[in-house]
């Protein structure tokens, strides 16, 4: 039976096993060994462990040392372990044929796991507070309204706001992702939306404050898309073919996020009031921020992008982001010598050849038909759960879970589905017309029938609507992945382009419900009916025009 011991020499702890005849399966298998100690001493990164051993056959053990080659240098591979001499002046060995065997445990966990999965991992965590820090609202909305006494008609004027900054941040967005990386806007724009986000209960009393802060947290989720875009699109570790699977792993982020906020946002509500969504969710941002600042380390050395340098670009702004500080510095005292070298790099865009392709007018109306049903149904749902199928606040935002929810698995599925259809042959641009068509087709469907008076029980109108919604999750892979498809080059600002128009249903459509549903007390007529006309509509006009063949965008073309 082994007997182990510990004992503390020279600054260093060993534990020691002694046994007549041990077999170690760590250190030199088959050898008899006396006096087994561990030394356990810290690294900058991992924890290094050292198995010493006082070696009576040293002959024996030279000759095994040679054999693999790593006499020479006085140490090597022993039955696959690397022993190496000790410094005698250490005086860790008893005898002088003391060896030192280590092994490392690799820390931080991730170190080993391939930059672009970390890369697509913690883009889509930052797209998962992204929608908590949307729907929170729409949650809190109810019981902001009866502390403020503000109708329908405020209530979407309010939910409208976050909107006006996310269409105004969309080609800025864009622009600067291509012209400073999209990890470096993505990073500064989940911190500002953070802040914002916990500034709403200051300014709640104060409608234009409430109104500032709504847009502020908008300006910063405005500039995500185009930055994740950016970071798949230069990022030449992500292939083609995975292409369908890292845009709907990273936008599918946005599906967990919204059902985690619907999730704990109510239990928050009843418990510490409508406040705690606010504060705890920017704090999550902020968390989010210092652990990318972090992580970003690693993601900055290692990772390979396609550079496409701007003249503003220099050595400075692909460092380390440890020294991201210093280059914001180093970039703000640059601003007043470089004013022709921006003008310069807008210049560079062809803007005018982007507006010729009608493919890209196909993105642009898809865009806006899908952001449509999407986000007045992220708005309002809560509330017509709530009112028409008479639920009380937390079992009405439990059910506004069911289509993101639901939403999480079918992206997964359509992205495979997308992918596997151009790993074997399928054209692309066939893909992404297929995918499309389900995405709007799917809620279209669901929406008429939950329109029609059809005596449908409560539990079918939601299961309907669930079901509709989450297959519209299919456009992640169909027109989200358009716009790396036509040009990874401009992807980040074509994508600033559809997005901007994306947005404007956003500012619309949320405020247009609101004041339809006071003038007709109809939900169909104010949440159903325009979100029908634009998603058959929209199948049209993407089919007849939309294109994922690569384009030059030469303006001589």
């Amino acid at each position: 039976m082994a007997k182990f011991t510990t004992r503390l020499d020279n600054n260093f702890c060993f534990l020691s096993h002694n046994t007549s005849t041990s077999q170690s399966s760590i250190l030199l298998n088959r050898t008899s060994r006396k006096n087994l100690q561990l030394q356990l001493s810290p690294s900058k990164h991992r924890f290094n462990f050292n198995v010493l051993c006082s070696i009576k056959e040293k002959e024996n053990v030279k000759g095994e040392i040679e054999k693999v080659g790593g006499g020479a240098s006085g140490g090597g591979l022993v039955n696959g372990v690397r022993v190496e001499e000790l410094d005698r002046k250490t005086g860790l060995g008893r005898e002088n044929a003391s060896k030192e065997a280590g092994f490392d445990l690799v820390w931080p966990p991730w170190k080993n796991i391939p930059q672009r999965y970390k890369l697509i991992g913690t883009t889509s965590l930052a797209f998962v507070i992204c929608n908590m820090d949307k729907v929170n609202l729409s949650v809190a909305i109810i019981p902001m309204s009866h502390q403020f006494g503000w109708n329908s008609s405020v209530a979407g004027v309010v939910q409208s706001s976050f909107f006006w900054g996310y269409a105004l941040s969309q080609l800025p967005g864009g622009w600067l992702s291509k012209l400073f990386g999209g990890r470096k806007v993505l990073e500064i724009g989940v911190l500002a939306w953070s802040l914002a986000t916990a500034l709403v209960p200051v300014l709640a009393g104060f409608m234009p404050g409430l109104l500032l802060s709504r847009v502020l947290v908008g300006i910063g989720e405005g500039v995500s898309p185009s930055a994740a875009t950016d970071l798949i699109a230069r990022h030449v570790s992500i292939p083609l073919e995975e292409r369908s699977r890292a845009v709907s792993f990273v936008f599918g982020g946005l599906s967990v996020g919204s059902v985690t906020g619907l999730l704990v946002a109510p239990t928050l509500i009843q418990n510490l009031g409508w406040e705690s969504v606010f504060y705890l969710f920017g704090l999550l941002g902020i968390w989010w921020y210092l652990g990318f600042h972090f992580l970003g380390k690693g993601l900055a050395s290692d990772a390979v992008e396609v550079e496409h340098v701007a003249p503003l670009q220099s050595a400075n702004l692909h460092k380390s982001w440890n020294n991201s500080l210093e280059e914001l510095a180093q970039t703000k005292t640059s601003w007043s010598n470089t004013q022709e070298e921006l003008r310069a790099s807008l210049k560079d865009v062809p803007w005018k050849a982007f507006f010729r392709r009608p493919a890209v007018w196909a993105m642009i109306y898809a865009h806006f038909c899908g952001s449509w049903g999407h986000y007045t149904c992220l708005s309002w749902l809560p509330t017509f759960f709530s009112e028409e199928l008479n639920l009380n606040l937390r079992e009405a935002a439990w059910v506004s879970i069911l289509p993101p929810l639901a939403s999480v698995f079918v992206t997964s599925i359509a992205a495979q589905f997308a992918d596997n259809l151009i790993a074997n042959g399928v054209e692309t641009t066939t893909v992404r017309k297929i995918c499309q068509a389900i995405s709007f087709l799917s809620p279209a469907t669901c929406m008429i029938l939950s329109s029609l008076d059809l005596g449908l029980q409560p539990w079918e109108i939601v299961g309907c609507l669930s079901c509709g919604l989450a297959l519209s999750s299919f456009a992640l892979s169909g027109l989200y992945c358009t716009h790396q498809d036509i040009s990874p080059e401009y992807a980040s600002i074509l994508l600033g382009i559809t997005n901007t128009v994306g947005a404007v249903p956003g500012i619309v459509g949320v405020a247009l419900t609101g004041f339809l549903l006071d003038s007709t007390h109809s939900w169909s007529m104010s949440l159903f009916a325009p979100s029908i006309f634009f998603y058959l509509t929209g199948t049209i006009v993407w089919l007849a025009f939309a294109s994922s063949k690569p384009q030059s965008f030469s303006e001589s073309d």
